[in-house]
């Protein structure tokens, strides 16, 4: 896929991007990469064994004391990633984040998300066994994060795909604010990821809309092509944070603009809680019809009077637009 960036130099330098949030970087590691490998010849489907080394897998443990031939091992590795040269290794095991290889002295860890085939499931079994059937294969890797002092060796087959030198020039041409094509390759539940044309970039789910998404499922599709935007760039760690929501204003700057209290407005029920139910009356702004707002009388439950999903009438109590609150009332309809 080739880079098709664009860039507004006016709308960068108007104001500084919101912070981001650099968490879900955390969580892409978070199954830890420093955990015992499994041998494959003891495990067996439905077998209680496989079913604990898997638990014991997911467990990080500390990582140890370098020696001097892990010392220049990382020397190596970081010659070899500075090169962009793609590593022949054997995986050794897994952990439920993703595969152990093994390199020299160095063990390092592929995210699953950096697969190429891996199954888009949420179920714990098919997961493991997806991870399982790659012990002993042997995958072709780039190194795309190395932190000798953390014993971090991060790996990717995707990154692998592309020719030599095609990701060092992606990170030289990208930066904050830019526009960019590109295709989701899969789907986690703390974002999505986006090959750019040989770097792969994430959108946390806190950035996939101004309203709530439940999972990235809901609003993305693997293998779909977009248009993304450009928060951040760190070319030393090889990340690149998206985002699709700030492409479009965020609705909640101008709502006092565009409504009034006591105005009527149509939503629909996003949420039903015990306290009240919310409606979205437009993408990216829900409203709360509290508890004493549904409707007259008593009734044990909101989801006595409304249910996901219902298309309502409501009127505007109150707007706060910096504290993105927004006040509905069914009764006074």
């Amino acid at each position: 896929m080739s880079t098709d960036i664009h860039r507004n130099k006016d709308q960068r330098s108007e104001k500084p991007e919101p912070p981001v949030d650099e968490g879900y970087w955390d969580s892409l590691l978070t199954e830890g990469e420093f955990t015992r490998s499994v041998d494959p010849s003891q495990i067996h489907d439905n077998d209680a064994q496989a079913k604990n080394s898997f638990r014991i897998a997911q467990t990080p443990i500390e990582p140890i004391h370098q020696t001097a031939e892990q010392y220049a091992d990382w020397d190596e590795a970081t010659r070899i990633m500075t090169a962009d040269k793609v590593l022949d290794l054997k995986v050794v095991g897994y952990n439920r984040g993703g595969l152990l290889v093994e390199w020299q002295s160095l063990r390092g860890f592929v995210p699953a998300s950096q697969l190429l085939r891996f199954p888009n499931t949420k179920s714990e079994n098919e997961r493991r066994d997806a991870l399982l059937s790659y012990v002993g294969d042997t995958l072709y890797l780039r190194v795309i994060e190395l932190d000798p002092e953390k014993n971090r060796l991060i790996l990717s087959e995707r990154a692998a795909q592309v020719e030599s030198g095609t990701r060092d020039q992606i990170f030289a041409q990208l930066t904050s604010g830019d526009t960019i094509l590109g295709r989701v390759t899969n789907l986690c539940d703390f974002g999505a990821f986006v090959d750019l044309g040989g770097v792969e970039g994430l959108i946390h789910i806190s950035e996939l809309s101004w309203g709530r998404v439940g999972h990235p499922s809901d609003v993305l599709e693997q293998g779909k092509e977009l248009t993304v935007y450009v928060l951040s760039v760190d070319s030393e760690h090889s990340r690149i944070a998206l985002s699709i929501k700030r492409l479009n204003s965020d609705p909640w700057a101008t709502v006092a603009d565009r409504y009034t209290v006591g105005e009527m407005v149509t939503g629909q029920i996003t949420n039903v809680v015990d306290f009240g139910a919310f409606a979205c009356i437009e993408d990216g702004l829900e409203g709360l019809i509290h508890f004493s707002e549904l409707a007259e009388g008593q009734f044990l439950h909101p989801r006595n009077v409304v249910q996901e999903g219902d298309i309502i009438q409501a009127r505007i109590l109150t707007i706060d637009g910096k504290a993105r609150r927004l006040g509905l009332s069914l009764r006074l309809v």
